[in-house]
Order: structure tokens, then C-alpha cells, then sequence
């Protein structure tokens, strides 16, 4: 049975945490090749975190974190 879709304040904290991610990156001058390669991740999958479009999993949030070298905090 398929799961229902989340709910729009899910999305919209979806959303903003990709804002976030973006903004450190951009901080720190990676694109997102860079970003994925440090995190041992594809391109394709950053940016899909970046748009919100994904949902990160967990494992993933921790990598790019660590590549971006910046705690959990960051992300509010």
C-alpha cells in the first residue's frame, strides 16, 4: 500500500532545509560536484536535497554535514 504524501509544512521544512544546505555550500565556495564527491554521494542527488524534491535520508544529511563541516544546528 502506497504512503501518503507528506503534508505541506513537511515539504516547506523539506524546502528550507535545501535552502540551508545551499547557502553553506555557497559558503563555502563547492559546487555541488565538489559537495558530492567529498560526501560520497552523486550530484544528482545534492541537488535534489538543495530543491527539497527528495526526501534526505537521514545517512546522507549526516555526509553532507560532515563535508560541509558544519553540525546539525546549521540546518535551522
Amino acid at each position: 500500500m502506497p504512503s501518503a504524501p507528506p503534508p505541506d509544512w513537511v515539504l516547506a521544512r523539506r524546502r528550507a532545509i535545501g535552502d540551508r544546505i545551499r547557502d553553506l555550500r555557497r559558503a563555502r565556495r563547492l559546487s555541488q560536484e565538489k559537495l558530492a564527491e567529498i560526501a560520497g554521494l552523486d550530484r544528482q542527488s545534492v541537488n535534489r536535497i538543495e530543491q527539497g524534491h527528495q526526501a534526505a535520508l537521514l545517512d546522507n544529511l549526516i555526509r553532507i554535514l560532515a563535508a560541509l563541516e558544519a553540525p546539525f544546528g546549521d540546518l535551522d
